[in-house]
């Protein structure tokens, strides 16, 4: 699995060839395997739901609010809701992209995350998502502020900054 970013800084903004919603987001490559594949002969919808899980994280990291430092301040991004839309079939041995940016962050307690799959063989949007998160206090499972390291990761990654 490749994993890379795409600078959110508008003065290194290329334009992407491929359809994405937003234009710099972070991408990881994937390649649809059987043991992805459902009865029904397509990526089983749980796989998209998993993949958008790992690139959050991914992506969560990158902005350097990795695991360590949610456990250095107790603080957690917890999943309240989550949207997700099917638009397209994935098949064994496609090569796709995923994409995710950061829609919204009110750097006190929520922040809202986009997903979006893209098959580049034919440009087309397979899958969008789309998942809203709440700080908690890891110790307790309570919602808590979140703490400046989050906001100011968070709300310098969002678009409506």
């Amino acid at each position: 699995m490749l994993v890379w970013a795409i600078p959110h800084s508008p003065k290194t903004a290329m334009a992407s060839p491929l359809p994405w919603d937003h234009p710099q987001p972070f991408v990881q490559a994937l390649t649809v395997l059987p043991e992805h594949i459902d009865e029904l002969g397509h990526t089983n919808n749980a796989v998209y739901v998993r993949w958008c899980g790992d690139i959050a994280w991914a992506h969560t990291t990158a902005l350097g609010l990795g695991l360590d430092l949610y456990r250095e301040l107790d603080r957690a991004m917890a999943m309240q809701q989550a949207q997700y839309q099917y638009l397209a079939a994935a098949l064994a041995g496609d090569e796709l992209l995923l994409g995710t940016w950061v829609e919204h962050c009110d750097g006190k307690l929520v922040s809202d995350r986009l997903f979006q799959l893209l098959r580049p063989a034919d440009g087309k949007t397979l899958f969008r998502g789309k998942v809203r998160f709440v700080c908690i206090e890891m110790s307790s499972g309570k919602p808590k502020r979140m703490p400046a390291a989050f906001a100011d990761g968070y709300r310098g990654a969002a678009l409506d900054v």
